[in-house]
């Protein structure tokens, strides 16, 4: 296990528990340059790629994304990363691990561009997911461990700050034990 691996797995598992969206995209971001790294030492260029997108995405995102929505530009920029993602995983094409890095990126796009944390964590899960088949694969303990932790810690909070948390009955009886 490498440092960068271990940092990224404390960010992962981190970006899963925060509350607000902004806060979710600044922890994926650092996560992503963790993991840049890890995947650089541990030889998967996919992983390495993906990842690398994953912090501008998630900059321009935390940024410019907000429930009154977005500039006209952006879309465009989010397009053209997906094109990157696309082109990227094919130019560093390793067989089911870029396949797995590759449609996990995409799921990972779609869900920076929700202004909603629930939605965005939604697709997180996707997301992970596929990158649970990359790090499988390509035998990054730091990553799937990173995988598992973070599927665990998005459960907790969609159902924590999902519409089953807002009831007042299910919220009273929590506060009251």
């Amino acid at each position: 296990m490498d440092a960068f691996g271990a940092m990224g797995l404390a960010f992962g598992f981190a970006t899963s528990l925060m509350p607000r969206r902004t806060m979710i995209l600044m922890c994926s971001a650092a996560c992503g340059v963790c993991f840049s790294a890890h995947y650089l030492h541990v030889g998967s260029t996919t992983g390495m790629a993906m990842s690398a997108i994953s912090v501008a995405q998630s900059l321009l995102a935390a940024r410019y994304i907000t429930s009154n929505g977005h500039p006209a530009w952006l879309g465009a920029a989010f397009a053209a990363s997906m094109l990157m993602v696309a082109g990227l995983t094919l130019m560093t094409w390793n067989g089911l691990p870029s396949a797995f890095a590759g449609t996990g990126a995409l799921f990972a796009t779609a869900a920076r561009l929700q202004s909603s944390s629930q939605a965005m964590r939604l697709l997180l899960v996707c997301a992970t997911l596929c990158c649970a088949g990359h790090n499988a694969m390509v035998g990054s303990v730091c990553g799937l461990t990173c995988d598992v932790l973070a599927l665990s810690g998005f459960m907790v909070t969609i159902v924590c700050r999902g519409t089953l948390w807002r009831l007042p009955r299910l919220r009273a009886s929590f506060a009251g034990s």
